[in-house]
């Protein structure tokens, strides 16, 4: 059966829509749309962060979500929008040194995209296994709650002090809108924080004038509007993404390399491949199909389109959980919609000033959205380590990762020679996988070091002496 050939149904409300059928096309481009609308807020406000272009970084998620889905021959629907995993990394690059610049980003991204797909090749071959033996889950919810949390001076320091009322209240919408509002609304309320948020900035604008404020990138405070609609007004309606970003290198461009960044971006690899596997996991689920056989496919497209965007300024990829929700909504599994929202995406992609009003989102208006967003991904560690019943009583756990953590989120720093530094989120990341499996399979929490560590997060913890008493199971 041809690659591009799916049955063509029209199921009953509340029946499945599996990935190789599609619904007739008037429909599947509704969905198509649909999925783009989905992706929106988060593929525009990561590059936004990251000191990339939203234009490129739309076009190439459109451009990667074709190349994923050949990869794994139409067998796992996904979009892939801008990756969240290395904006921590890039804060971290961009802090080195002036001679950091954004092709020192993209560079060490693209080599960050080149080790998953060597991931998803081992993962390939020698199964998922693998992958939870290297990073099982207390390993993992640690590097993903070090990534969001390491995040948090990047709100406080550049975005938040632009506008901290619309920061707050920004910050605010969308946490009720995620919450409070029904179905499909909750699942893009980062966009529709982006739209209340410019919104707001554009009145206050008018009721109160310019602010003054220390801009992105400035050292001084400087009078100006929230928003500013000069770059949209001279961009043009049609033409490839050009320009230059606000470090001067041009929007597109080719990557330059240097050791230190490129260890920075690593620990994100990590969080692409929980996403990635989560991802695989969650669909298999959905559709219930079986796509173990395609996990190892799946890892490696995502790097392999990370690399491809990265090596031309673009901004990093992953499967997209919005997206997973639209399809757990409408239980629309269909590939070919993710095909027209692809094709919609890089039409988008084509509208410099489409990309212009993008570019003019207020620094306050970030500042709002991030202060959510960045929480949520170290949360998302947390919520990894509860999913999967991690036991910190076991020392084990607590001691095997904590150096880790704070090494990471508190900017700890290891000076080899003159030259080089690993400190922040690469350390700890060493740490917390060293640390973790030096002491793996060695701890007993029955010893006087888990006893430690068990009255630490148990204090009521008895040794097991009232579930004896009240006839429950002796302790082992």
């Amino acid at each position: 059966m041809s690659m591009f050939k799916w049955d063509v149904v029209d199921p009953a409300p509340g029946e499945s829509v599996l990935p190789r059928q599609r619904l007739p096309w008037g429909k599947t481009i509704g969905l198509g749309a649909q999925h783009v609308v989905a992706m929106f807020g988060a593929t525009f406000v990561f590059p936004l962060v990251m000191g990339l272009d939203a234009n490129l970084a739309i076009m190439f998620s459109g451009l990667c979500t074709i190349l994923f889905l050949l990869i794994v021959q139409n067998r796992v629907p996904s979009y892939l929008g801008t990756s969240a995993s290395f904006v921590a990394s890039v804060a971290a690059i961009r802090a080195l040194d002036e001679g950091n610049d954004s092709s020192y980003v993209t560079g060490a991204i693209l080599v960050g995209g080149l080790v998953l797909a060597a991931v998803g090749v081992l993962v390939h071959f020698a199964g998922a296994g693998l992958i939870h033996r290297i990073l099982p889950p207390a390993v993992t919810g640690a590097v993903v709650m070090l990534i969001g949390f390491n995040l948090a001076p990047v709100v406080a320091g550049v975005y938040w002090p632009q506008d901290q009322w619309i920061a707050l209240a920004t910050a605010a919408f969308m946490v009720f809108a995620a919450v409070a509002l029904p179905g499909f609304w909750s699942r893009v309320a980062v966009f529709l924080a982006l739209i209340f948020g410019y919104v707001l900035s554009y009145v206050a604008d008018l009721l109160f004038g310019p602010i003054t404020s220390v801009l992105g990138g400035a050292t001084e405070a400087t009078e100006h509007d929230r928003v500013s609609w000069a770059g949209v007004e001279a961009a043009s309606w049609i033409g490839f993404p050009s320009g230059t970003l606000a470090d001067g290198v041009s929007v597109v461009h080719g990557p330059s390399f240097s050791l230190t960044a490129i260890l920075l971006v690593l620990p994100g690899v990590i969080a692409l491949v929980a996403e990635n596997t989560g991802h695989v996991k969650a669909v298999a689920e959905m559709t219930g199909e079986d796509l173990d056989p395609y996990m190892g496919r799946a890892i490696g497209a995502d790097g392999i389109a990370t690399a491809f965007a990265s090596a031309f300024g673009g901004s990093p990829t992953t499967t997209y959980a919005e997206n997973i929700g639209v399809m757990g909504a409408t239980r629309v599994y269909s590939v070919a919609a993710y095909y027209v929202a692809a094709i919609v995406a890089i039409l988008l992609g084509l509208c410099p000033k489409f990309g212009a009003i993008v570019n003019a989102t207020p620094g306050g208006v970030l500042g709002g959205i991030t202060v959510v967003l960045y929480g949520m991904i170290g949360l998302v560690g947390a919520k990894i380590w509860v999913e999967n019943n991690i036991d910190f009583g076991n020392p084990v756990n607590m001691v095997g990762l904590a150096a880790g953590l704070i090494a990471g989120i508190g900017g700890v720093t290891l000076t080899f020679g003159d030259d080089f530094e690993l400190g922040g989120i690469a350390l700890g990341t060493i740490l917390v996988i060293v640390f973790f499996h030096m002491v793996k399979g060695r701890g007993d929490h029955r010893s006087g070091s888990g006893n430690v560590t068990r009255n630490l997060s148990h204090p009521d913890y008895d040794g097991g002496v009232d579930d004896v008493a009240s006839g429950g199971p002796a302790p082992r």
